[in-house]
């Protein structure tokens, strides 16, 4: 089953059970999906499904932040609720070992030295851990190797 036929089976499953929360956020994704489908001109593929999946988690992180800040813990606690069904779609989060093993080799292979290469290492490691990781966790990380150790 693709991407796109599992999405449309558990929006049909949330408005059969009732679930408003699954309801509402599979809905706004629908949404998202064909804005973006109708900005490209043609039907989206799996990493593109994935991307738009990401910025919805991303936005959702971020409305978390500030809901907490603002003391209304019921709202940020619908958020992580979203955040949860969304992550369903996703593909299976890299662990720290695996991020830090590609890092290693993308560090290698673009020959970087010292912090100021962050950047080429970034460019080489990105592609690699597109949607399977959280991309602060791969910069801190390439930013730790990167970084001498002082004895």
């Amino acid at each position: 089953m693709s991407l796109e036929e599992q999405f449309q089976e558990d929006l049909k499953s949330a408005m059969k059970s009732g679930d408003e929360t699954a309801l509402s956020v599979l809905r706004l994704l629908r949404t998202r999906l064909k804005e973006a489908s109708v900005a490209k001109r043609d039907d989206l593929s799996d990493d593109e499904i994935y991307k738009t999946i990401a910025t919805e988690i991303k936005k959702r992180r971020e409305a978390i932040e500030l809901f907490e800040k603002g003391g209304r813990s019921d709202l940020a606690a619908r958020e992580h609720k979203e955040i949860e069904i969304l992550d369903g779609y996703m593909p299976p989060k890299l662990s720290e070992d695996e991020i830090k093993d590609l890092a290693a080799k993308a560090v290698k292979e673009s020959g970087a030295e010292s912090p100021r290469d962050l950047g080429k290492v970034m460019k080489v490691l990105m592609p690699q851990v597109a949607n399977r990781a959280e991309g602060s966790q791969v910069r801190k990380i390439v930013k730790d190797l990167l970084t001498p150790e002082e004895s």
